[in-house]
């Protein structure tokens, strides 16, 4: 028997390499004019480090923003290094890309949310436990749909 094709697992591959891509242009070169990122995680995740005060403090999840302040922004594989400022504390984490939940930049009104499908689904090999969705798609929909980048573009 032949298998389908895992449109949902292929997308999250390109959204995360996507994601990858762009912080490490910025590792590189900074960040370009008025772009800045609000990243939302999963700070549950087997690979995500932090301080045990800030996973204390954010038991769930947690929304970093990229901005004015950040240092030793390293990319790898598998995610990013970086010290970021929590009340005049600098914190070094280390960010799994399959720990992102949103990734959004609003100088540009750009994003892409990741949604989780852990629900009644079985643990079968074919289901898609982590598919993307682009931001304003609808969540409930399991079946297919094309959706314009147009509105994402300036």
């Amino acid at each position: 028997m032949t298998r389908g094709i895992d449109y949902g697992n292929l997308m999250h591959d390109a959204m995360r390499g996507l994601i990858r891509k762009v912080m490490d242009g910025v590792a590189r070169d900074g960040l370009p004019g008025e772009h800045h990122f609000f990243i939302t995680l999963d700070t549950g995740h087997p690979d995500m480090q932090m301080a045990d005060w800030l996973r204390a403090r954010y038991p769930e999840e947690i929304t970093l923003v990229v901005q004015h302040w950040f240092e030793n922004l390293v990319v790898d594989d598998d995610g990013f290094a970086i010290t970021l400022n929590f009340g005049n504390a600098p914190e070094p984490l280390y960010v799994p890309f399959d720990a992102i939940s949103t990734f959004v930049d609003p100088s540009v009104e750009f994003g892409l949310r990741f949604e989780l499908h852990s629900d009644e689904l079985d643990d079968d090999e074919d289901d898609d436990e982590d598919a993307p969705m682009l931001e304003d798609a609808p969540q409930e929909e399991k079946t297919g749909e094309v959706v314009s980048l147009d509105r994402f573009r300036k």
